[in-house]
């Protein structure tokens, strides 16, 4: 059986993705920065017949993610097919044109350091595995096209272009392995983060990483996708 480690798998669309991944057969391992969290997750993913596992962990933890790693390892037997990098943080707006250096490093840290702290724990895993895939979630508002989004927005935005950034260099890296990673904008969501006036359901949101996680050996590796279409950088 193929097995996913989801980030941020408790709720939202991360919580969906782990739905969608497990009713095509993967073992789904989902993340929480609570326990409480990971439960509640793990009872829902049964009610639809899915048999998930967990384990806690912050990704701006090092320590928490060595454990998570190792704990991951040995439920998939130290060989994982599919990496999904759900776990981020929209900080709240604000001003129109000062950046707020808090905001903007907790923005880093969680989407971008975050992120790289827990594929540096997790890759080798990936490698091991016959078609191993990565995915970041980011957003488009990470795009350097996207130039309605005010600069109140600035420490999510180029938290995201980092991490769009990261992946192409994480891509060129592996390019001569058997390991495709490609980074996804879900599109704007009806979650606790999208709000409820949002354009899509979740089940659409998770679309996207889905279909990075389950691309066939042709498939592309240090791009920008909504669903199946290429996004511009």
């Amino acid at each position: 059986m193929k097995a996913v480690f989801i980030t941020g798998g408790n709720r939202g669309i991360g919580l969906e993705t782990a739905r969608q991944m497990g009713k095509l057969g993967y073992h789904v391992i989902i993340s929480a920065r609570k326990e409480e969290d990971a439960k509640k997750a793990v009872a829902d993913l049964f009610h639809d017949g899915l048999k998930v596992d967990y384990v806690i962990m912050d990704t701006e933890d090092t320590a928490a993610v060595e454990k998570a790693a190792a704990e991951v390892s040995k439920l998939v037997n130290g060989v994982l097919d599919a990496l999904i990098n759900n776990a981020g943080c929209a900080c709240p707006c604000g001003d129109k044109n000062t950046a707020n250096l808090e905001d903007m490093r907790k923005c880093f840290e969680v989407n971008v350091i975050g992120t790289a702290n827990v594929t540096n724990h997790f890759l080798e895993m990936v490698k091991k595995a016959p078609a191993g895939r990565i995915v970041n979630v980011s957003s488009i508002m990470g795009s350097f096209a996207t130039t309605f989004i005010g600069f109140e927005y600035a420490p999510y935005t180029i938290s995201k272009a980092a991490l769009n950034m990261y992946t192409v260099k994480l891509a060129a890296a592996l390019k001569d392995t058997n390991v495709k990673v490609n980074c996804g904008h879900p599109g704007w969501v009806k979650t606790e983060m999208g709000g409820p006036n949002a354009e899509l359901e979740v089940t659409e949101g998770a679309e996207t990483s889905v279909y990075l996680a389950t691309l066939p050996a042709d498939g592309p590796t240090g791009g920008y996708f909504h669903k199946k279409d290429s996004l511009p950088w």
